[in-house]
């Protein structure tokens, strides 16, 4: 705010929200990932406010839900906006310009936040109050100007008898949004009565004190309604949503983000894409999600808490508190858990499962695989169906597998279980020792075929369970059969 100094903003944020029909307070309800009453702190703060002061309910239900170095005063009582502002008196300076905003315009900006504070400061007036003019002004307190084009006073209009015909026709309405002088707001809500149909306290009628006690109020017009849109119930919610997020995808546009269809993506405010990175159709970006230079996202894609690097890919899965680094891809079909790590140039293809895993550069884990509490080298191949088996029951284990290792279809890797730098496992294995560098790890039975075996079953001579049972014998380690080709069978 050049050459204004920098002024306290008190945020009314008691209200009950009783058409929400919610056990959340209204101001906690979540717009593009962000409470609705944070979206007024972030404006309030970006405007270069030198305080903020939020006023709650006596429930304090909004402790620890606001940001840090945000005040937190109570309205014991809801007794009213101006009641509301006086419960908030202890961190007001008497010379110091306060600007008074409701908690549910999640749609304010900083901009429109200091533009106020400047007109306040140029008119030199005791208060100067936002002002909008409405086709539909239903709901909104009328403002009644004065003979000197000043504001006079402000009708409100929630109960029948608030306002005669005459006001209730006016267009010009009370934006919700003023900026007064410290000491003045203070003394003139000390005089504001409840003789209303509400029995409250109303804020603006401390406008009518300052005016009659000879105290000019500017008004200062915000051009663009939607600024003020404020919410009462869950279809307000919706409709506040809709602007904020249209808001969030063209910042992005004109920065250089590709967004091939913006009316099915979804992408919160704290989300971070760099230029040219282009987010396809029914994808949803949310929370501390960065997508990086050349990254494509979708379609059908869900990001949460992810890091995204640079020419990597993300088709069609779930990923959640993860990082995907750069030219790696994923999916599609492909469920990355917290703390799974891809390496650059790694892949986690079709039907892939990770979980609290580091997944080292061009590695692959094509298809149809479980990896959950790994490491994988760089440049390891696992064959599809890999499966860690990381829990016993009670605790979980680490696999470790080296460099370039090169997985055989359906190996299950009982962990804790080491598998050296350029090893091998073979198709159908269960791994459950160490496989040293450079060996093939074979963990199987040895196939045994008997002849006329359907032929018994269906005379009824034999060829039952005991000798399906039988069939099986033979140690893994003796599978040396086609070493070379088919135990070591591997799937890309």
């Amino acid at each position: 705010m050049s050459g204004v100094s920098a002024p306290t903003v008190v945020i009314l944020a008691a209200g009950q929200g009783t058409r929400m029909r919610s056990r959340v307070p209204k101001v906690l309800h979540e717009i593009c990932g962000r409470p609705i009453v944070e979206w007024v702190v972030t404006a309030a703060r970006d405007s270069g406010a030198g305080r903020v002061v939020v006023v709650g309910g006596p429930d304090r239900a909004l402790a620890g839900h606001l940001p840090d170095g945000v005040e937190l005063a109570v309205q014991a009582e809801a007794r009213g906006t101006g009641d509301a502002v006086l419960a908030a008196a202890e961190h007001i300076d008497s010379a110091t310009t306060v600007v008074v905003i409701s908690g549910d315009v999640p749609l304010i900006t900083a901009q429109a936040i200091s533009e106020l504070a400047g007109a306040h400061a140029a008119e030199g007036a005791a208060a100067t109050m936002a002002t909008m003019v409405l086709a539909d002004p239903t709901g909104y307190g009328r403002v009644i100007r004065a003979p000197d084009g000043g504001v006079e006073r402000v009708v409100e209009t929630k109960s029948p008898g608030d306002a005669t015909e005459h006001e209730l026709s006016i267009c010009e309405v009370n934006a919700g949004v003023y900026a007064f002088q410290g000491g003045a707001l203070i003394d003139a809500l000390g005089r504001v009565g409840s003789d209303n149909a509400q029995g409250e306290y109303y804020l603006p009628d401390a406008l009518v004190v300052l005016r009659e006690a000879g105290e000019s109020i500017a008004a200062h017009t915000i051009e663009d309604p939607t600024l003020m849109l404020g919410i009462n119930d869950r279809a307000d919610l919706a409709t506040v949503r809709a602007v904020a997020q249209q808001r969030i995808h063209l910042a992005h546009m004109r920065a250089g983000v590709t967004i091939v269809d913006p009316a099915s993506t979804v992408i919160d405010v704290g989300v971070q894409i760099a230029p040219d990175a282009t987010i396809e159709p029914s994808s949803f970006l949310h929370g501390d999600t960065s997508v990086a230079a050349g990254a494509r996202i979708g379609p059908l894609s869900s990001l949460t808490d992810v890091t995204v690097e640079a020419e990597a890919s993300v088709v069609q899965s779930h990923l959640v508190s993860c990082r995907v680094g750069a030219r790696a891809s994923v999916g599609p079909f492909s469920y990355l858990r917290p703390d799974a790590v891809l390496g650059e140039g790694a892949k986690a293809g079709t039907f892939v499962e990770i979980k609290n895993s580091n997944i080292g550069a061009d590695a692959k884990i094509p298809h149809l695989s479980y990896i959950g509490d790994a490491d994988v080298g760089e440049a390891s191949n696992l064959g599809a169906g890999t499966i860690t088996a990381n829990y016993d029951g009670a605790r979980k284990h680490r696999t470790t597998i080296g460099r370039r290792v090169r997985g055989g279809v359906d190996t299950s890797l009982v962990a804790p279980v080491t598998v050296g730098d350029d090893a091998y496992t073979a198709a159908g294995s269960v791994i459950t020792e160490d496989v040293p560098p450079g060996a093939l790890g074979v963990a199987r039975a040895r196939q045994e075929n008997r002849e006329g075996y359907a032929q018994r079953r269906q005379a009824g001579g034999g060829g039952g369970p005991e000798e399906g049972r039988q069939g099986g014998r033979g140690e893994g380690s003796q599978g040396g059969r086609g070493e070379g080709h088919r135990a070591g069978r591997e799937a890309e």
